[in-house]
C-alpha cells in the first residue's frame, strides 16, 4: 500500500473547500439563464395562443400572468434576459481576443452581474411608470 492514510484526506478539491472563481460561475450562470429563459417565453406565449384562442382563456392566461408569481417569472425572465445577453456580448469580445486576461475576465464577469441587475429595474421602471 503506497499511502496509508488515504481515508483521512479528500482524493480531489470539493466545493466546501475550493471557491469557484466568478468567471466560472458567470459562465454557468450563462448556461442556467438560456434555460431559465424558457420559462417566460412559454409563459408569454400561452398568454398570446391565449388572447386568439377565447375570451375565457385569455383572462385565465391573464389572470396567471398578472398575479404574484406572473410578475416573479417575468421579472425573473428579464433579468435572464439582460443576463443572456450582456454575457452573450462579452462573448463577443472574447471571440474578437478581448478581455482574455484574468483581471479583465473578473471586471466582465462583475459588469454583467452589475449590469443585469441594474437593466432589470431599469427596465421594470420604464414597464410601470
Amino acid at each position: 500500500m503506497a499511502d496509508v492514510n488515504r481515508g483521512n484526506r479528500p482524493l480531489s478539491p470539493h466545493l466546501q473547500v475550493y471557491r469557484l472563481p466568478i468567471p466560472a460561475v458567470t459562465s454557468i450562470m450563462t448556461r442556467i439563464t438560456g434555460q431559465g429563459l424558457v420559462a417566460g417565453l412559454v409563459l408569454l406565449v400561452w398568454w398570446l395562443v391565449a388572447a386568439v384562442a377565447s375570451p375565457g382563456a385569455f383572462a385565465a392566461a391573464d389572470w396567471v400572468l398578472r398575479s404574484w408569481i406572473g410578475f416573479i417569472v417575468m421579472t425573473g425572465a428579464t433579468w435572464a434576459l439582460w443576463f443572456h445577453a450582456l454575457s452573450g456580448l462579452r462573448h463577443l469580445g472574447y471571440d474578437a481576443g478581448y478581455g482574455l486576461e484574468i483581471d479583465h475576465a473578473k471586471q466582465g464577469s462583475w459588469a454583467i452581474i452589475i449590469g443585469s441587475g441594474v437593466l432589470t429595474l431599469l427596465s421594470l421602471v420604464i414597464f410601470f411608470v
